[in-house]
């Protein structure tokens, strides 16, 4: 088994994921072979991962552990994230174990089902370090957590079956963080205590000198020496974001050429699909929140994917985006749907088995004569593809549900695998497609803002991120003693 370290927070949003995936990049260039791992994870932005053993099938994991896989340098497998929970209400998840839909399962019940997970967990530790010198772990959550500590596979539970050495990670630009690694400390019990080498500091504004007291302040609470004090990476903007909380600090930048609008559906997946458009100088992509209406000089509207389609569609019209939308068309703006915002450009929704709840059918938008079903089997691949408007190629995934037919679909938007996928308006400013990461392409990304009249400014968008990862790996590197780190794995 190869040796293990793993980062745990003093709570969510903390940065972990761009952590792990910096430190990943580090122990990649120094010449390690490297594999991250994150035993449970909650997000909708998922990824298709390879199943070992199954070369025609994929499965899900975060999207985060496929941007660790990429720092790595090495194809994701689901084994590398073995939990992931998908929300699809306020109080409901579905569950997907090593890459497979397991069921569903309410908060207070998943916690009753968490024994049985463990032991997927445990599988996929022991596949994912196979041929590997460092496994680098990533908790979710806090272990601070202690009223979930009983049945915990995430933070403690795992670090004390799997013997792996933890660093905390605070967060310094939410405030507090002398009180939350001190009160970490305090509250954890004596065998979790024990698993906790040691903490850094992540998100300093300014001078780290600054800080030195507070380090002096933390030692003397809790004896654990301090690895460094992370300064705000500014890379880590131009990594694809797994966790839906970022949307809510986007603020809107300067006016550019074009100004994309993205409605903030309350089960938003896959929302990085906008990242590419974001990294173009001649665009600004606005997240709308709910409440405020979609932009009327917005040229284009972009319809994300969604882990709930008839439940965000409600909420969609409930928020009176869909008369904002109709009168962006009528305007003469243009309108693309992916995956679920695909679905939601049709006539109807329809849902006989409550797959997503117990609405079973609603009205669509009705931009596109389309109509949807949703049925049991998820797709879930990589896919090749090229554009039926502009015959070039495209790459991406697919994760969905449903069958969508009806008159539009015979002028395809895409060609995916030898197969016709999505529709296009008879006035050709409505797409639709199931396909993710079609703006990654970016031959096509350049084609389709130049039929905007919008000049792409050149961004070779997968180039970017290996460069991000790169600029991220070299901060850790110089603020973190990644030497004493590393030699703490196990």
């Amino acid at each position: 088994m190869a040796k293990a370290i793993m980062l745990q927070g003093t709570g969510s949003d903390v940065g972990k994921t761009v952590l792990v995936a910096g430190l990943c990049r580090a122990a990649q260039k120094r010449g390690l072979k490297v594999r991250p791992f994150k035993p449970q994870n909650m997000s909708n932005n998922a990824a298709v991962a390879d199943i070992p053993g199954d070369s025609n099938a994929g499965g899900e994991i975060g999207r985060g552990q496929w941007l660790q896989a990429l720092a790595c340098g090495v194809r994701p497998t689901v084994h590398m994230n073995p939990v992931l929970l998908k929300p699809q209400s306020d109080i409901g998840s579905q569950v997907v174990v090593q890459g497979k839909v397991f069921g569903e399962a309410r908060a207070h019940d998943y916690q009753a089902m968490k024994a049985r997970l463990m032991d997927a967990v445990l599988d996929s530790w022991a596949k994912v370090g196979e041929g590997a010198d460092l496994v680098i772990v990533e908790g979710a959550g806090s272990p601070a957590e202690i009223n979930l500590r009983s049945r915990d596979i995430a933070n403690m539970g795992f670090a004390t079956r799997a013997n792996v050495p933890v660093v905390l990670v605070g967060d310094i630009d939410r405030g507090g963080v002398i009180a939350s690694v001190a009160g970490t400390h305090l509250i954890l019990p004596e065998e979790d205590r024990r698993m906790i080498a040691g903490y850094l500091i992540n998100k300093f504004r300014g001078d780290v000198s600054l800080f030195d007291d507070g380090i002096s302040a933390i030692e003397k609470f809790t004896g654990w020496p301090c690895f460094g004090v992370v300064p705000w990476l500014k890379a880590a903007a131009r990594l694809p974001s797994e966790d839906s909380v970022v949307l809510e600090r986007l603020a809107s930048g300067e006016k550019r050429a074009l100004k994309v609008a993205v409605p903030m559906l309350a089960r938003i997946a896959n929302f990085d699909d906008l990242d590419p458009l974001k990294a173009e100088p001649q665009v600004e992509v606005v997240f709308v929140p709910p409440g405020k209406k979609l932009p009327e000089d917005a040229g284009l509207v972009v319809i994300p994917g969604s882990k709930s389609t008839i439940g965000d569609l409600l909420k969609f019209r409930e928020n009176g985006w869909d008369r904002d939308l109709v009168a962006h068309c009528k305007r003469g703006g243009h309108v693309v749907g992916i995956c679920g915002g695909y679905q939601m450009l049709g006539r109807m929704v329809r849902d006989p088995d409550g797959i997503e709840g117990i609405v079973t059918e609603t009205e669509g938008l009705g931009l596109l004569d389309i109509e949807t079903v949703m049925e049991p089997e998820k797709t879930v691949r990589n896919s090749s593809a090229h554009s039926v408007q502009f015959g070039l190629p495209l790459e991406g995934y697919e994760i969905h549900l449903g069958r969508t037919t009806g008159p539009d679909t015979a002028r395809p938007s895409a060609i995916i695998n030898g197969v016709e996928d999505g529709a296009i308006s008879a006035d050709g400013k409505v797409i639709g497609t199931y396909l993710h990461g079609l703006f990654s392409a970016n031959a096509f990304r350049a084609a389709y803002l130049e039929s905007l009249g919008v000049r792409s400014g050149g961004v070779d968008y997968r180039a970017e991120v290996e460069k991000a990862l790169d600029e991220v790996a070299a901060e850790l590197e110089a603020h973190l003693d990644c030497d004493a780190i590393f030699a703490l794995a196990r």
